[in-house]
């Protein structure tokens, strides 16, 4: 097929692109780079060296004879460019990656708030609306987020995005509904992905368009299949405490000697997934393609849930790290149960990765190859989520600032 990634340079789409391109797609990257230059504004990189789009792309070529195409283009400002982008190249499928992804960056400030949404949600929307005006018939596969439902729990499992309910219609009759699992967002960014399932829900009703939603667990690991073919095809690797994700921050702090900072009682619940299954459940995704007139089709993607406490344990006993407990950034539950379903994936052959010990101690080695890359002071998450609990962030869980001796 002619694949469009859209978002094709970050964490989860580069790897993607280039799962699909091995597996003999015509795939096109559609990117603004932002996600470069917000490196650049937090004054962070990647911990593992990225080469620019153009020469990975070229690298990728004089690995495997597979040609990437690489597109400049703001899907939430270039609304004209992108429609007559699809009327040119005809995309059989569309993967819509490009969206700002941590809920920390999120959170930061006024500004950062204000982005998340005008970024997301209009390019979001401005995809769906030059599908329609196009007339082209793709099948659209977006990556959302587990993070929509709030991570609550009332002991039932989370299903596949939709609840069957009752209700009494004015004879006091109970009739049957199906509606959306209700969501709860836990940061603006888990709110545009909420605003996300809303517009897929209209477009598909109103337009016929074919989508598939996937509300995916937090995503760990560094390499898959392709990016270990050469040193240049290497995937970013965030730690920062704004876009690392917590297992991968855990293990490089282990690696580096740093506390592994658990915010709160650590009795968070989370869902994960390794980087090689997320890619796979994209190609299964493709396979799976609604028809005409179909409601969105959700799946979750996930393979496991682990409480943020026992992580920590586990990483601990594996390296000999330490264990801190810091004062929680975010707004939410001290404690949680995650149950999820996440049947349809594994009924289309994933076999899942788990938390094996050789996974996670592959990470630790990429951590200490580049430890020299490491802004310590960059580790701790300090972007809170409200003034108050701002001002019970912990800066400096090393102690090593300069301390005033009066």
């Amino acid at each position: 097929m002619k694949i469009a990634v859209l978002g094709g340079d970050g964490f989860v789409g580069w790897p993607t692109v280039l799962h699909l391109s091995d597996l003999g797609h015509d795939v096109h990257i559609i990117d603004n780079l932002s996600r470069r230059w917000i490196d650049t504004e937090l004054g962070v990189q990647s911990l593992t060296p990225m080469d620019s789009i153009q020469e990975r792309c070229r690298i990728w070529k004089e690995v495997t004879g597979r040609t990437l195409k690489f597109h400049l283009l703001d899907l939430a400002k270039e609304y004209e460019r992108l429609k007559a982008w699809l009327v040119e190249y005809q995309p059989e499928a569309i993967i819509h990656f490009a969206e700002q992804r941590a809920a920390p960056y999120s959170m930061k400030t006024d500004r950062h708030k204000v982005y998340t949404v005008n970024n997301n949600v209009s390019a979001t929307h401005n995809l769906l609306a030059a599908v329609v005006e196009s007339g082209i018939d793709p099948h659209i596969v977006h990556l959302g987020t587990m993070g929509v439902y709030g991570y609550s729990s009332v002991g039932a499992a989370i299903p596949e995005g939709y609840l069957d309910v009752e209700i009494k219609n004015l004879a006091g009759e109970k009739k049957g509904l199906e509606i959306l699992y209700p969501t709860r967002p836990g940061s603006v960014y888990h709110m545009t992905k909420s605003l996300d399932q809303i517009l897929f829900q209209f477009y598909a009703q109103n337009d016929g368009l074919r989508i598939t939603d996937l509300h995916q667990g937090i995503v760990w690991g560094t390499h898959t299949e392709q990016t270990r073919r050469h040193e240049q095809l290497i995937n970013r690797f965030d730690y920062d405490g704004d876009y690392g994700t917590v297992l991968n921050r855990f293990l490089i702090q282990a690696a580096i000697g740093y506390p592994l900072t658990v915010h709160g009682t650590g009795g968070q619940t989370r869902a994960f997934i390794h980087i090689q299954d997320s890619v796979r459940c994209i190609e299964l995704a493709l396979s799976d393609a609604p028809q005409h007139g179909d409601r969105v089709k959700i799946f979750n993607q996930m393979t496991e849930t682990h409480r943020v406490r026992d992580l920590a344990n586990m990483i601990a006993r594996l390296t000999g790290a330490q264990v801190m407990n810091l004062p929680n950034p975010r707004k939410e539950a001290a404690e949680n149960d995650l149950i999820v379903k996440n049947d349809q994936f594994l009924a289309l052959g994933l076999n899942p990765i788990t938390l094996e010990t050789g996974l996670m101690s592959e990470v630790v080695e990429v951590a200490k190859r580049y430890a020299h890359r490491i802004d310590r002071s960059r580790v701790p998450a300090v972007s809170a989520w409200t003034k108050d609990i701002a001002a019970t962030v912990n800066h400096d869980p090393e102690g090593k600032r300069l301390k005033s001796v009066v």
